[in-house]
């Protein structure tokens, strides 16, 4: 199931790499952090059941306790509403347009994919650039959505292999086993170690001391 044909998802990719590009420094780029999965399975959440808005929880299972972050939660009447408009738009439908017609998400991608042009992933990246700089709005929508699928939790598609998060040094969630003392209070970054538990425990390492807290 998928909302992009292949080509409209190369030209995203090559569109979200413009956004947050790949560098020398950790970040592997939109495209291979996975963020063009992350757009197309959120624009086409409907094609699931349930729906892909909702993660369920409370655990991811990376720091213990059961992994149920894939067992997503059914939507209310409101808010399969809600999240249809918002995705499909109104469509003339009038439990929809209780305020007027809606332009969904998936129509602004449409008309977005057509100011860059089919051609876009060949193009020179001053281009691409002029491209996207010429829907203002779309090029907003785009980068937004690039970011949560850079550093939101992979199970909604993006953050491929948590690309997003060692770019930033985050361990992302970390319940139940939470954060120590030490984790918590001293000033020097402590690396955080799976396995430890955050109860009472010996510090993972000490502050200097000669530095001192300040």
């Amino acid at each position: 199931m998928a909302f992009f044909t292949e080509a409209e998802r190369a030209v995203i990719a090559a569109a979200v790499d413009r956004l947050i590009p790949p560098d020398d420094l950790g970040c592997p780029g939109a495209a291979a952090a996975g963020v063009p999965d992350y757009i197309d399975t959120f624009l086409d959440a409907f094609s699931f059941d349930p729906p892909r808005i909702f993660a369920g929880g409370p655990y991811s299972g990376r720091w213990g306790g059961d992994a149920s972050f894939e067992q997503w939660l059914p939507l209310g009447a409101m808010e399969e509403l809600a999240w249809r408009t918002r995705i499909e738009g109104s469509q003339g439908i009038p439990e929809r347009e209780f305020n007027g017609p809606v332009e969904g998400l998936q129509y602004l991608y449409r008309q977005g994919l057509g100011v860059l042009g089919s051609d876009f992933v060949g193009l020179h990246t001053h281009e691409q650039d002029r491209r996207l700089d010429a829907d203002p709005a779309f090029k907003r929508m785009l980068y937004e959505h690039a970011c949560e699928g850079m550093y939101g939790d992979p199970v909604y598609g993006g953050n491929r292999d948590q690309a997003g998060w060692k770019m930033i040094g985050w361990v992302g969630d970390i319940q139940p086993r939470g954060y120590t003392d030490v984790e918590v209070s001293q000033r020097e970054k402590t690396p955080i170690v799976l396995g430890v538990d955050s109860g009472a425990i010996a510090p993972l390492s000490t502050p200097s001391s000669e530095g001192g807290r300040g």
